[in-house]
């Protein structure tokens, strides 16, 4: 039942970016975004900002702009992750990743491309929102995306590959890494709500252990998880030395640590009654899922 719902909604934000690029104009460059950001995946994150968007009786419309934003710039950073000078991964999805595809200096406009067009997508006309929040809007996703969020922490994990870290260090850097853009999806809703300070502080936490969770998960699916499964090459941490908390602790204890982390977002949660039950079935997926 979770699994048609993550599908019904993928299919819903990507019904929303191929309508929106197709008004775009034309550029050398719509092809290879269209590869990058229309190539597949559950997008756990515009299911997260949807499924926070229930709890506060938000419109799907409203919805649709923040997730096909936040898409983008989920899409823009695989992209240039799987490029040589970082991850070096060359299938994405079961398939060639942007770069093997169309080269790598196409691949880095692109994934360039797709990060500005976050913006663009929040601050349109048709997104009927008060300025003030788009502008809250495009501030946070900035930061979630920046040298403080998504690139910052794929810094810290080139950096620290074949180095010895704390687990403070790995979980500060998956916390930047991953945890800022899902931290971004659980509080995109309550900026559109108009909802407190407080209750805006207490969801972006939710939302950054989320984010963490779900690159723990990452991680085990590296060393459990198939090729065929997940669509790339696996068992490539420890090949590159990576620093992750199976790395430092082991299996079992990192298993145990992501276990409670579960517990203690599924606590939380507990307050919005059934209101948040769609947004629980997708915690206790993360751990769970196979691909």
């Amino acid at each position: 039942m979770l699994k048609k719902k993550l599908k019904n909604n993928a299919k819903k934000v990507d019904s929303f970016i191929k309508s929106y690029l197709i008004k775009q104009k034309k550029s050398q460059l719509l092809k290879p975004m269209k590869y990058g950001i229309l190539s597949g995946g559950k997008k756990i994150r515009s299911s997260i900002i949807m499924s926070t968007g229930k709890i506060y009786k938000l419109s799907l419309k409203k919805l649709l702009f923040i997730s096909a934003a936040v898409e983008c710039i989920h899409s823009y950073s695989l992209i240039h992750d799987d490029l040589p000078c970082m991850d070096n991964d060359k299938f994405r999805r079961g398939k060639l990743s942007t770069h093997a595809k169309f080269g790598e200096s196409t691949a880095v406009l692109a994934g360039n491309s797709l990060l500005t067009l976050a913006f663009e997508i929040i601050s349109d006309k048709k997104f009927f929102l008060d300025n003030n929040k788009k502008i809250d809007l495009i501030k946070n996703l900035a930061s979630s995306s920046g040298h403080t969020g998504v690139a910052g922490g794929q810094e810290l994990d080139l950096k620290y590959e074949k180095k010895r870290k704390s687990p403070k260090q790995i979980i500060n850097m998956q916390r930047k890494k991953t945890g800022k853009l899902f931290e971004f999806c659980t509080l995109a809703p309550l900026i559109i709500a108009g909802k407190s300070n407080k209750e805006k502080k207490n969801m972006s936490k939710l939302g950054e252990d989320i984010g963490l969770l779900f690159q723990i998960s990452d991680d085990f699916l590296d060393i459990t998880g198939t090729k065929k499964k997940i669509g790339k090459l696996i068992k490539k941490d420890k090949k590159k030395g990576k620093s992750t908390l199976i790395s430092i602790m082991g299996l079992k204890k990192a298993y145990k640590y992501a276990n409670n982390l579960e517990i203690k977002i599924l606590r939380k949660l507990k307050k919005h009654g059934n209101k948040a039950k769609e947004l629980s079935n997708i915690v206790q997926y993360i751990l769970k899922r196979q691909t």
